[in-house]
């Protein structure tokens, strides 16, 4: 059964940013270093992807926390909490990454919270933000940042996991409950569904380990995706992933009050998977809820972490797809696994 959120109060995004690494690996150049086969490479359908090579996973964010302030017109010091959403190492041990980036930015008043969700984070931290400042006494501003950085030797961001490529990138959203402040965007709802009995993908059969990346180096997806596959069943997870997508998708629907071919439904923004994997796993269960158009625009960034749906909203705004009273659904997933759709409504405001 899905779970949603639907804010009681105004629940304003304020502007949202995406930070990108000035390098970037070329597909072709995996497939003659023998990285990756030619086959896996169309597959993915990424020409490129970022890298960051000097810049730390933390610091993407708080860069990608300073354009979203800007854009916001949010001062630092007014905002009251920070949510840091990430799904891989982040630089060192038993240390709050979530409080660097508060330091960061300047948000020295903020409450910084650390979620690691894996790649359903962002979309948690935006849900947990809201709920938050909805507790709140008087209106207020929340930062949500994700970053995650998938550079040897612990990560190959090209075969670490089927059917997903990784690229290296921080994304932030500034968040409101003041109605008097502009916002292009309003969270409609937030529509979770999770099916837990399916962890064990990312487990596979090997004990606990002692540390990180004991295991396997680098980190194995695909390892412990084989051994829980051919134990349960390639189908049985396929009608967990179309069941979890038609739920959160109708129960966004019901929630705004739209129906499947309602005009106002301008966008349905994809995770940001491999090409193949859309495709075939998520194109005909979204087209046959809803006849709005589907957007893929991962193809130059590849999977982002926990960032997805954060930077599924900064280019929802950079494209100006929304118009006063038009909506978009964006939608997100991570291991566990647990799948969301936010819903967002256009104002007619442009940041």
């Amino acid at each position: 059964m899905p779970h949603d959120m639907k804010p009681r109060a105004h629940a304003g995004i304020a502007a949202a940013a995406v930070w990108l690494p000035a390098n970037r690996q070329s597909c072709e150049a995996a497939v003659r270093e023998g990285e990756l086969t030619r086959r896996a490479a169309d597959d993915l359908g990424h020409a490129t992807l970022p890298v960051a090579e000097d810049v730390s996973a933390p610091d993407m964010a708080v860069r990608a926390g300073e354009s979203a302030l800007g854009r916001g017109g949010v001062r630092a010091e007014d905002v009251t909490s920070l949510y840091h959403a990430y799904m891989h190492y982040q630089g060192h041990d038993l240390w709050p990454v979530a409080h660097y980036i508060a330091h960061g930015l300047g948000a020295s008043d903020a409450v910084p919270v650390g979620i690691q969700q894996i790649c359903n984070g962002g979309t948690t931290a935006v849900e947990l933000a809201f709920s938050r400042l909805a507790q709140d006494e008087d209106p207020g501003f929340a930062v949500v940042t994700t970053a995650d950085r998938f550079v040897p030797p612990a990560f190959d961001r090209w075969t670490s996991d089927y059917g997903v490529a990784y690229g290296d990138v921080g994304t932030s959203a500034v968040l409101t409950t003041d109605p008097a402040h502009p916002c292009p965007l309003l969270l409609r709802s937030v529509c979770t569904t999770a099916a837990p009995h399916l962890e064990g993908m990312h487990r596979g059969v090997a004990p606990f380990s002692p540390a990180p990346v004991h295991h396997a180096t680098p980190v194995d997806m695909r390892r412990t995706k084989r051994v829980y596959l051919r134990a349960n069943g390639v189908k049985a997870f396929d009608d967990a992933n179309t069941a979890a997508i038609e739920r959160v998708v109708t129960e966004a629907l019901k929630d705004t009050g739209l129906t499947p071919d309602d005009s106002r439904l301008r966008a349905v923004v994809l995770p940001r998977f491999g090409a193949r994997l859309l495709r075939e796993s998520w194109a005909p269960v979204l087209s046959g809820a809803t006849s709005a158009p589907l957007c893929d625009w991962g193809r130059e960034t590849g999977h982002v972490g926990a960032g997805d749906a954060i930077a599924g909203l900064a280019e929802l705004l950079d494209r100006r797809l929304l118009s006063a009273g038009d909506f978009a659904f964006i939608l997100s997933a991570g291991a566990g696994f647990t799948w969301s759709c936010l819903a967002v409504e256009g104002t007619g405001t442009h940041v």
